[in-house]
């Protein structure tokens, strides 16, 4: 093949495709995770803060360090198998171990994240799993191994990908902080398979916490629409009353959307990382290929009576949001409308007055044009009689003369004001 430039992101984006492999788990064993949430969201910083903290980690253990601006690391921890994801918006371990303690989902298997190293973690933790996979016993010996460790009311458990396996769990938090997950593998199961089937049950969880972010915000803004939507009604009737100001309606009603504006663009980023959470969760279920176990509930049987009517919650909200925002918009403009008609109704009024104050300048003003015909041809005939006083002297009294030259003199005037007029105009 001739030489050829390719992309400058061909390979990164091929790579990306490989970034993120499934884990390898062994049957027996542990897998223990901890998902952390910085509180101001992502930025450079904040990612920073995250890698530090891995290596940090990675140091106590004498590990190698991932490679710079790396969001996945595979390593050795002792014993442990650690994964390391870098999400949008929070940090993944998962720490994988041959073997499963004497006591079920005992404390000491998260020891391999020491008590100070959490601490200074740059977050707060958001959930963690303890994870217990085991060889698939025989049936009274699940049904005893449920019974002990989950509680009865909220356990969901199933048959998953063609009975490869027997996944079960409760979704609580146990008294050590942790939620816990079973997975029973059956025989011939290779260990990429159960790595599939502990990373979904992973990310089934942590996208179900970071989901539930958004319906707390829907529950904390629940109240404040109620009264948002209570004003806007009000603001709406006012509109009606012709005694009602404009004016003085106008100001609140944009208040009241310049609130909802600002609740809609800082509630907007959670509830859309919400449905793309509900998204991911759904689908990871659908992956399981699900099959029911001696009747119990399932996992979409557990979502569907407790995750989805809060997933509804928030998108109610977020449409109940949206709505308020338009009306509270489409108030203001009919109100801006009563506003500008009102003014031009005023300005049609002073227009109309301006016309008849204009008309009586113009009949003022011929009147003093006529007047000033008048005085102007007074004058002008003192003076022609003046200037004519000469032929007094052949017998013509000054009475004739005068008379004689009063209408061309005034007819003069009357030609020239005339002129003048026409001219400025």
């Amino acid at each position: 093949m001739p030489p050829i430039h390719d992309h400058p992101l061909r390979y990164a984006i091929a790579n990306e495709l490989h970034a993120r492999p499934f884990p390898v788990a062994t049957a027996p064993g542990t897998a223990v995770y901890l998902a952390i949430k910085h509180p101001d969201g992502a930025n450079n910083a904040v990612r920073e803060e995250a890698r530090a903290h891995l290596l940090d980690l990675l140091d106590r253990h004498g590990t190698q360090h991932p490679h710079p601006g790396a969001t996945h690391f595979s390593g050795t921890l002792g014993r442990h198998h650690l994964k390391w994801e870098q999400h949008t918006e929070f940090v993944a371990y998962t720490a994988f171990s041959d073997g499963v303690s004497s006591r079920p989902f005992d404390p000491a298997d998260f020891e391999v994240f020491p008590p100070d190293w959490l601490e200074s973690a740059p977050g707060q933790r958001i959930t963690s799993i303890a994870l217990r996979v085991m060889r698939r016993p025989d049936m009274p010996k699940i049904i005893a191994a449920l019974r002990d460790w989950f509680v009865p009311e909220s356990l969901a458990v199933a048959h998953v990908l063609d009975d490869a396996a027997v996944l079960a769990g409760d979704f609580r938090i146990d008294p050590a902080g942790h939620v816990r997950l079973a997975v029973f593998v059956s025989d011939g199961t290779g260990e990429r398979r159960v790595g599939r089937i502990v990373q979904r049950l992973c990310e089934i969880e942590t996208y179900k916490a970071m989901s539930m972010l958004g319906f707390a915000a829907a529950r904390k803004l629940g109240a404040r629409l109620g009264e948002l939507d209570a004003e806007l009604t009000d603001l709406t009737a006012e509109m009606t009353d012709e005694a009602a100001s404009a004016e003085e309606t106008l100001p609140k009603l944009l208040a009241t959307a310049a609130e909802l504006e600002t609740m809609s663009a800082r509630a907007s980023f959670r509830f859309g990382a919400t449905g793309a959470y509900e998204a991911i969760v759904n689908q990871r279920i659908q992956l399981l290929r699900e099959e029911r176990f001696l009747g119990r509930q399932t996992l979409s049987d557990f979502m569907l009576r407790r995750y989805d009517p809060a997933m509804r919650t928030v998108k109610s909200t977020q449409r109940r949001l949206q709505s308020l925002s338009d009306r509270a918009m489409r108030a203001g403009e009919l109100l801006r409308t009563r506003v500008d008609v009102q003014r031009s109704a005023q300005n049609q009024e002073l227009l109309e007055s301006m016309d008849r104050r204009a008309d009586l300048a113009l009949r003022l003003q011929h009147t003093v044009e006529g007047l000033s015909v008048v005085a102007i041809s007074y004058y002008a005939v003192s003076l022609a009689v003046y200037l004519l006083g000469p032929l007094t002297k052949l017998g013509l009294s000054k009475t004739t003369l005068t008379a004689g030259v009063t209408l061309p003199v005034i007819a003069a005037v009357w030609l020239m004001v005339k002129r003048i007029r026409k001219h400025l105009e």
